[in-house]
């Protein structure tokens, strides 16, 4: 089945609060998606970000971002007032996201929703926090004591609570009896919040494409909680992290410093919290991405404190056989492999054996020195192709930046030497549209021809990041019918 859809991470909505939440504004670009023919929305992860402000780097690989919870939703319910909300600096700046103000201001306004709430004599929030037990406790738990310790992660922590001595965490449990429940209060609304928006869009005809991290971070619950899911050692740090080897995007690597798996156990376990964490995927979404599907066949293996990447070495990851599990538990269930670098040939006959279809990013097809897998003409029907993702620059952006014989090739192959430089992403879109790719996803900047201004993440890079919001009413009722005409002239309606 031809389909195709949109890529917009939810914090780069438009809202009167700083950042995209799951407020009016999503719903609107839900009926947005729906008008322009789109059957698809791929998100960004939806955990809580800490420092560097990544999704891919949360503090629960299973909870979700306080950040986008509604907060007009709380006015009509009468724990917060219009006057209230306005009084907080959100940032004055409609298209980038100011993450200090708000933090700074976020948890506050929260904190006074809960405390009017009553949350403890709500059957449904009880409901809610008994079925989620296995995770919300420890996760609650945790970001209180790391408020306690203004913000340091756990490694960091007093012996006592840092190896979850049994008295440390029941003295820390009744000490931080209220703060713990408001990061469960939390969680309760975000995901009340997120299952009613998801049920929009469903009914809308449009799916959600989730996109999860193949690691967690550091600096989380997960692994304060589990430590024997990764590879540290009696002291409880580190052995090795994850990252990138040098590539084309940093000659150094990336080092992203996660721990790593040890596999031996997850083995031993048949998969176990893999399981869960994929199983609740689906509870979120509709088709889950998997980030860094190459980690599963062989992972980068960086010693802990180096600088960079450089000293990294490949190892074996579990291969198919987590899968065979997934498969077992599960069924037959709907993911994309984030496939993108160099592939091995065990990592092509991974993605064969479990059938799941890779990434084709046109932004990669152009390079006049050599022929690429991700010219159109290469594909197979059971992949996705996209312009560019949240790692790339814009299609506008990339176009001004590439060499005078790339874009010679581009414009060749794509037999257009009269385009204007400033609708060459229309070009690029009907190329991805047209594809035989059984999938195609536009990011949004692509449809709106913004330039590198709008670009979301440089790999590799901190302070600048994660930050572009979409500007409200930036699609014209003549661009949504462009988009609907085009969906259709090639046969993804």
């Amino acid at each position: 089945m031809r389909r195709s859809g949109m890529l917009l991470p939810v914090a780069s909505l438009p809202s009167k609060y700083g950042i995209g939440a799951f407020s009016k504004e999503a719903y609107d670009f839900i009926d947005i998606l729906h008008d322009a023919g789109q059957s698809l929305w791929q998100i960004l992860p939806l955990g809580p970000t800490g420092y560097g402000d990544s999704p891919y780097q949360s503090f629960s690989t299973f909870a979700g971002n306080p950040y986008f919870i509604d907060l007009d939703e709380l006015v009509k319910e009468n724990l917060l007032s219009n006057e209230e909300c306005n009084n907080y600096d959100w940032g004055d700046n409609e298209e980038s996201i100011d993450y200090e103000k708000i933090y700074l201001s976020r948890f506050k306004i929260l904190k006074v929703a809960y405390k009017r709430s009553n949350i403890g004599l709500n059957k449904k929030f009880n409901a809610y926090c008994d079925k989620n037990k296995w995770w919300l406790h420890d996760y609650a738990l945790y970001m209180a004591i790391k408020d306690c310790y203004k913000g340091k992660s756990w490694i960091e922590w007093s012996e006592d609570i840092r190896e979850r001595k049994e008295e440390s965490i029941l003295v820390y449990e009744e000490k931080l009896q209220e703060e713990i429940e408001f990061y469960k209060y939390l969680q309760y609304l975000f995901f009340e919040q997120w299952n009613r928006l998801k049920d929009y869009a469903n009914k809308k005809g449009i799916s959600i494409i989730g996109d999860i991290p193949i690691y967690v971070s550091l600096d989380s619950s997960d692994t304060w909680a589990s430590p024997e899911l990764f590879q540290l050692d009696k002291d409880c740090m580190p052995v090795a992290v994850a990252g990138c080897p040098p590539d084309s995007f940093c000659e150094t690597g990336q080092l992203w410093g996660n721990p790593l798996y040890d596999w031996e156990y997850h083995k031993f376990t048949d998969y176990e919290w893999w399981i869960k964490r994929i199983k609740q995927s689906f509870e979120l979404y509709d088709i889950v991405r998997i980030d860094h599907f190459r980690g599963f066949d062989e992972y980068y293996s960086i010693p802990y404190g180096d600088l960079t990447a450089v000293n990294g070495i490949w190892k074996k990851g579990p291969g198919v056989e987590l899968f065979k599990y997934l498969k077992e538990e599960l069924g037959n269930v709907d993911i994309i492999a984030e496939d993108l670098g160099f592939l091995t040939e065990s990592v092509q006959q991974l993605l064969k054996d479990t059938g799941y279809p890779g990434m084709k990013i046109l932004q990669f097809a152009f390079d006049s020195r050599e022929d690429s897998d991700y010219l159109p003409h290469n594909y197979d029907r059971n992949c996705i192709v996209y312009t560019g993702t949240h790692d790339n620059n814009t299609i506008c952006g990339w176009y001004k930046e590439i060499s005078k014989q790339d874009k010679r090739m581009s414009i060749n192959y794509m037999n257009n030497k009269y385009t204007r430089d400033n609708a060459i992403h229309w070009d690029f879109i009907c190329l991805a549209m047209r594809s035989v790719a059984d999938t195609c996803i536009i990011p949004v900047q692509d449809y709106l021809g913004l330039g590198s201004e709008a670009r979301i993440n440089i790999p590799s890079t901190l302070g600048m990041n994660w930050k572009w919001r979409m500007q409200k009413d930036c699609f014209s009722k003549k661009m949504i019918k462009k988009i609907k005409m085009l969906t259709k002239l090639y046969g993804r309606i």
